[in-house]
């Protein structure tokens, strides 16, 4: 039967529609403001001349000396007529590329300092002078030459072999001839000063680390410590520049805003100073990043498109799109702004405001990832890591909006909806027949028994209970139950299955195949539950309904306050059913749980009865009769209280299982919840992002080792693996505060518990992330699981270390990242990049750490692990007596009697 209980109120008066059109727009035009906000322009001080020179590299975006890809004479004409336009001096670096610079530039007015390029390559050395020479005297263009550059910085030639160049080349050339290198070789040899006609300095202060701020003054102070130094040299400044991206350094920030002000103010200040300088450089050479790392692509006045990066007169702003990058932000998160806004009215007004603000934030979140690529000069690694960056950071936007939703939803929500509290039956209507199907396997008896004992003290008259005991091989475990039911009566009926397939769904549908022919309803609970005395009296009025096919009561724990590890796990089971059931209930789209659940038998037995081919029968079974039309409903009433798992193996084994089942569900039902079927959109959405924390488990892994991976790289061969742009950084690093955020502050308003048990529960959480991340990879490629019981007494006696063996997986992980971290701070700590990159490597070691915390705890509480049979029993004799009643009058006939005991 279809439910009609999903209708979202429909009355729109218009100051709703009003109101969300204003939360629409006012969020939207937040949005551009935000934009204008971090791209403040700014005005540096103004240059209207041209300048006196330019370093030139005539490569193009795509072309590279490393690859033997070069430039056409066509472009090199191009790109000198440019810049004739701007400067009248150009400085080349080698003399063998390239070598048409010379005479085109002649035909544009451009004098040339040439350059000859030394390395330890002494034949390529010979190569690049004679080039040189037999440029300098076909042009008499080229005023200068430029012997080596930073050839002692790599120390590719001593001081003496560089001399010997210098000596070679002032023989030859009737030019002054120089060699460049920072300021601090010239201190360091003063000896070249001698050997050259002119001082080439370069004074690049971003690598020196030095805030934009004070970089004109450290460069006018290195000249002068050089004049100093050398009062009868003139004084050339080979490079004077700053990049627009790159790594941080220190105080140095690579960006557009700083490139510009650095050369206005150096432009403006110097321009009665007569200096002689070469600003770095013309165009962008995106080339130079594999040697130079990330900045060296970016040090251009000229982008490699040949585009300017700025006006040297005017405002500057860092990125020159940003408007349309805002507007389409808006424009791609309106629609649905608004229409959250329309549908999801009941919601208190701050609520609308917070969510809209993150469907907002995602939205100009995917544009900036969109577009953030083609700011810069990506190599085909980098494109590998994007590959994978980008699709995590998608899928982190969508967890995000998700668990903002259900944040939002909880905290905002006005009301509940659907909000159901229990419902005896009408006044004068006869108790319909429950039948309860208690399975087990291989449990301690005396935990049986318990539950026994409290389904048989119900204040309800119509009802059996049918034990199935399948595949326990130990007699000493099923003989007990089995002869206690024997004590209580015809009501309780037991059978011991020795060898049964399709774990507790088999178990079930045997049950299913047993149960009474007057049986109304199917109630199940597990074998460690102590069942209040109210559970059917309270609920059965659902029933009346005849759309209601499930009412599903909360699964509850106790005996879990004296052992700290189980108070964990009970905290952390909580979290789910005081907020995640109730955000389910609101479009009918509950996890039926194969505990305090009741089903209606006819719907249940329409349905197919449980699927043995999923572990999680349970859930399954719930989305099968939603599928079919049939309404269910979570009522948040604690009727009966269970066991937690005994310890972390087996609390890792439970979660595992339920990872495993949810990937079943999802790959068995996948044409229902993505296609054409009876689902609504709300229960679609449920079973679609409801398992979303556990994929975000699932790519926490694949990122992890995708890090590591990438910082091997980065560590061992830094030319090839760059650290990646804290622009992408910032957002990951935003998600692990956002998860974090999320969860206590819902715990904090939903769940009665204190701080400590909040605390208690995140790190329970946390811990089982590896577990689900297997559960989720093994459900996907597997088309079977094995339903493994989860232990609820304990029995292992193993040492302390043994006990750990259950997290050696995260063990590994926890050590490797936490190697990974220390190496890269070691290395490159200085870079700001290094420690947001660190920063990730110590968030995705949280949840190993937490698993190995876990573990200690779970290991230190194991004599109260040990004790908790008893104890559980002393705990629950207060609620039920442990010997059978005697037998009840049950209202059926003598032959029905019969046929029950038969």
């Amino acid at each position: 039967m279809k439910s009609d209980s999903l209708t979202l109120p429909t009355r729109a008066a218009p100051r709703f529609s009003v109101a969300a059109i204003l939360i629409a727009l006012g969020v939207a035009a937040l949005n551009y403001s935000l934009w204008s906000h971090f791209n403040r322009p700014i005005a540096p001080a103004q240059f209207d001349a041209k300048v006196h020179g330019l370093a030139y590299s005539a490569f193009q975006r795509h072309q590279s000396p490393l690859e033997g890809r070069y430039p056409s004479e066509a472009e090199i004409a191009a790109d000198l007529q440019l810049l004739s336009q701007y400067t009248d001096r150009i400085r080349t670096y080698t003399s063998t590329e390239n070598a048409a610079i010379p005479r085109l530039a002649r035909k544009v007015g451009l004098k040339v300092t040439a350059g000859a390029w030394l390395s330890r390559d002494k034949q390529r050395n010979d190569r690049e002078l004679n080039a040189l020479i037999a440029a300098a005297k076909g042009n008499r263009h080229i005023d200068r030459a430029i012997i080596g550059n930073e050839t002692l910085l790599r120390r590719d030639l001593t001081p003496n072999e560089l001399i010997g160049y210098l000596k070679a080349a002032k023989r030859k050339l009737k030019i002054p001839v120089s060699t460049a290198e920072p300021w601090h070789i010239w201190l360091k040899h003063p000896e070249l000063a001698k050997h050259v006609d002119f001082i080439t300095v370069h004074l690049l202060p971003y690598w020196e680390g030095v805030p934009v701020e004070a970089a004109v003054d450290h460069v006018l102070l290195r000249l002068q410590e050089l004049r100093q130094k050398f009062p009868k040299k003139r004084i050339v400044i080979g490079e004077v520049g700053w990049p627009s991206h790159g790594d941080r350094v220190k105080q140095a920030v690579a960006s557009t805003a700083h490139q510009a002000r650095f050369l206005r103010e150096f432009l403006a200040r110097t321009r009665d100073l007569k200096l002689d300088y070469y600003l770095m450089e013309a165009f962008d050479q995106p080339w130079k990043i594999t040697e130079e790392g990330r900045a060296g692509g970016y040090w251009g006045v000229f982008r490699a498109d040949r585009t300017p990066k700025f006006p040297l007169a005017g405002p500057v702003v860092e990125d020159r799109h940003w408007p349309q990058k805002a507007l389409a932000a808006s424009f791609l998160a309106f629609p649905f702004v608004l229409w959250f806004a329309v549908a999801f009215r009941h919601f208190r007004l701050p609520g609308r405001i917070f969510f809209a603000g993150l469907i907002q934030a995602a939205a100009a979140l995917v544009v900036w990832l969109v577009t953030m690529p083609f700011e810069f000069y990506l190599r085909p690694i980098d494109w590998a890591m994007l590959a994978v960056l980008v699709p995590a950071l998608i899928a982190m936007i969508a967890i995000l909006l998700a668990n903002g939703f259900e944040f939002t939803e909880v905290l905002w929500r006005g009301r509940w909806q659907r909000e159901f509290g229990p419902r005896e039956i009408a006044p004068g209507k006869e108790q319909p027949f429950v039948s309860i199907h208690l399975a087990c396997s291989r449990e301690p008896p005396e935990m049986v028994i318990l539950t026994l004992n409290s389904l048989a003290h119900l204040d309800y008259q119509n009802f059996e209970v049918l034990v199935i005991d399948n595949n326990t091989p130990d007699e000493a475990l099923w003989k007990p139950v089995e002869a206690w039911c024997e004590k209580a009566g015809p009501r309780f009926r037991f059978f011991h299955l020795p060898q049964w397939p399709g774990f507790k769904a088999g178990a079930l549908n045997f049950a299913l195949q047993q149960t009474d022919p007057r049986a109304e309803v199917v109630g199940v609970v597990d074998a460690d539950y102590a069942v209040s005395r109210h559970w059917l009296s309270s609920l059965m009025g659902h029933f009346d309904e005849p759309q209601v096919a499930v009412v599903q009561a909360p699964q509850a724990h106790r005996d879990f306050e004296a052992n700290f590890f189980q108070r964990m796990c009970n905290w952390e089971f909580e979290g789910f059913f005081r907020i995640g059931m109730h955000h389910r209930n609101e479009r009918n789209a509950i996890i039926q749980h194969g505990t305090m659940t009741l089903i209606r038998r006819s719907a249940l037995e329409e349905a197919g009865g449980w699927a043995e081919w999923c572990i999680c029968e349970d859930a399954e079974l719930g989305l099968r009769l939603m599928h079919a039309g049939y309404e269910t409903r979570y009522v948040d009433r604690v009727l009966g209280r269970g066991l937690t798992p005994v310890d972390f193996k087996a609390f890792k084994s439970q979660r595992f299982r339920w990872a495993f089942g949810a990937m079943q569900i999802l790959k068995g039902h996948w044409g229902w919840l993505t296609g054409k079927s009876p689902l609504t959109a709300g229960q679609r959405y449920h079973f679609l992002t409801g398992w979303f924390s556990w994929f975000a488990d699932a790519l926490h892994f694949v990122f992890a080792l995708a890090s590591l991976v990438w910082t091997i790289g980065i560590l061992a061969a830094p030319k090839h693996f760059t650290l990646p742009l804290d622009l992408f950084l910032i957002p990951v690093l935003g998600f692990f505060v956002a998860k974090a955020f999320f969860g206590p502050v819902l715990y904090a308003a939903r769940v009665d518990c204190t701080w400590r048990d909040i605390v208690g529960a995140s790190l329970a959480s946390m811990a089982l992330s590896h577990a689900i991340a297997r559960g989720v990879f093994q459900g996907l490629v597997q088309k079977k699981g094995v339903f493994v019981r989860t232990a609820k007494s304990f029995h292992n006696r193993g040492r302390f270390a043994a006990l750990l063996s259950v997290v050696r997986e995260e063990l590994l992980m926890l050590a490797a990242l936490g190697l990974g971290l220390g190496l890269v701070l070691w290395a490159l700590g200085d870079k700001r990049e290094a420690v947001l990159w660190a920063a990730i490597l110590g968030a995705q070691a949280v949840p190993y750490a937490s698993a190995l915390v876990t573990a200690v705890i779970s290991a230190r509480s194991r004599e109260a692990a040990r004790k908790m049979p008893q104890m559980a029993l002393e705990s629950a004799a207060t609620m039920v007596r442990l010997e059978p009643p005697a037998a009840p009058g049950l209202r059926t006939t003598p032959a029905a009697r019969e046929q029950a005991r038969a």
